[in-house]
């Protein structure tokens, strides 16, 4: 199915991951490249439903959540990313299962059972970055957004968060200093992705 090439971009609230996914799909179409940008939870039905729950603390047991999630997940899968990647674009995605994995493994949910139940049905990406900040640092990023999720922003619990992302090792998993400056994360990404892209023979 994959023709395309498949870039993640992960951490925890506060990291920079929006900032940076869109910042690269731009540097990328400007070099050329058909890139195309998505997110998790995704605007479709079960991403707008999770968001509109996550708005009430409580409101969802983590068993719940991940029911969300994984519903969102596939409906993504399915309209978004297959179809993009089948055409051979440069996928890049805020946020993938390795947020679900640690988001609710961080609340005491089964780990591999989590990545067994997304590598059933969701493409394995090629390249994923793993922002790392400490949780006081993202949650003092975010402390002047109008809109905030409930369900995310607890230290303690953001702590945990950013413990298991760290605990991702491998070949796709790049992992950067979130404290850096913007455009020096900027530029570490995009280097990292086009020699990625070289050597899959892409560029």
């Amino acid at each position: 199915m994959k023709k395309g090439f498949f870039a993640v971009i992960e951490g925890i609230d506060g990291a920079g991951k929006s900032t940076q996914a869109r910042s690269l799909v731009r540097k990328l179409r400007t070099l050329g490249m058909d890139a195309a940008y998505f997110r998790e939870p995704s605007r479709g039905q079960w991403g707008r439903e999770l968001k509109r729950r996550a708005k009430t603390a409580g409101s969802l047991t983590p068993e719940e959540e991940l029911e969300l999630f994984q519903k969102d997940r596939r409906e993504n899968v399915e309209r978004n990313l297959k179809p993009a990647l089948s055409r051979g674009k440069v996928v890049v995605l805020d946020r993938y299962y390795f947020s679900t994995i640690a988001y609710q493994g961080a609340k005491g949910l089964n780990r591999e059972k989590i990545r067994r139940m997304n590598r059933r049905f969701a493409p394995e990406p090629d390249l994923v970055f793993i922002l790392d900040i400490g949780a006081g640092e993202g949650l003092s990023r975010i402390a002047g957004r109008k809109r905030k999720d409930a369900l995310f922003e607890k230290r303690a619990y953001l702590g945990k968060v950013g413990r298991i992302f760290r605990g991702f090792a491998g070949r796709p998993f790049v992992h950067l200093d979130g404290r850096r400056s913007r455009e020096d994360i900027r530029r570490l990404i995009l280097e990292e992705t086009l020699g990625r892209l070289k050597k899959a023979g892409r560029i």
